[in-house]
């Protein structure tokens, strides 16, 4: 069962969402928050697995309260997912920079929603790709001077490789048929690279493909 934490000062956005996912089999909503402060509580005493965080909130808005809960040790476990108004809010970038799995915008499709939900506790694809190419655009564009390789000493020729192309946006699948393996080695390659980068998720794998130099921007395919 895949638990969720609302979070987002609208209650009528709260209901819709709660409306949809414990209508889902294997998804039930754990909690919500009006506020980033009462997210961070909630996230602590419940432990949900993903929480959908709205990014405009009183008291705490959503970029601090992902920070406190990313930078929590003993919520490592715990993703978030940010809920935007638009497909390119300003905040959404720093909201991957803090720990953020992704984001959604909050009048996407029911089933797109459901989707991302189950892909983000998968560990697979960042959300819808479309969304997630223009996401890594746009960081790319912002991105800043790339760091020295020397985080990258410890990856195989093989799993840079593979992070390069999560970094361009490939789903495993996709990445499964441009080195034509298996999905499962596909997502065992992602996974090592992960481990050995201290990524928390694939988001931050792909801040880590532009910061360091592995991709940069113009190599979107």
């Amino acid at each position: 069962m895949i638990r969720v934490l609302l979070a987002d000062d609208q209650s009528l956005v709260r209901a819709g969402f709660r409306a949809l996912l414990d209508a889902q089999p294997d998804i039930e909503v754990a909690g919500e928050a009006a506020d980033g402060e009462e997210a961070v509580g909630k996230v602590r005493e419940l432990r949900p697995d993903i929480v959908l965080m709205d990014i405009r909130m009183p008291l705490l808005d959503g970029l601090a309260a992902t920070r406190r809960i990313t930078g929590d040790a003993a919520l490592c476990e715990v993703r978030v997912v940010m809920l935007t108004t638009f497909e390119l809010d300003e905040y959404v970038f720093e909201a991957i920079r803090a720990g953020a799995s992704g984001f959604l915008v909050k009048d996407t499709e029911p089933e797109e929603l459901l989707r991302a939900v189950r892909a983000v506790v998968d560990g697979d694809a960042l959300l819808s790709p479309g969304v997630t190419r223009r996401l890594i655009a746009e960081f790319a564009a912002r991105s800043k001077e790339p760091a020295a390789e020397g985080a990258l000493a410890e990856l195989t020729e093989r799993e840079r490789e593979v992070m390069a192309l999560v970094g361009i946006g490939l789903s495993n699948a996709e990445i499964a048929r441009r080195l034509v393996v298996s999905p499962l080695t596909a997502k065992t390659h992602v996974s090592r690279t992960m481990v050995k980068l201290g990524a928390r998720d694939r988001a931050q794998l792909v801040v880590l493909a532009y910061e360091s130099g592995l991709v940069r921007p113009g190599w979107l395919g």
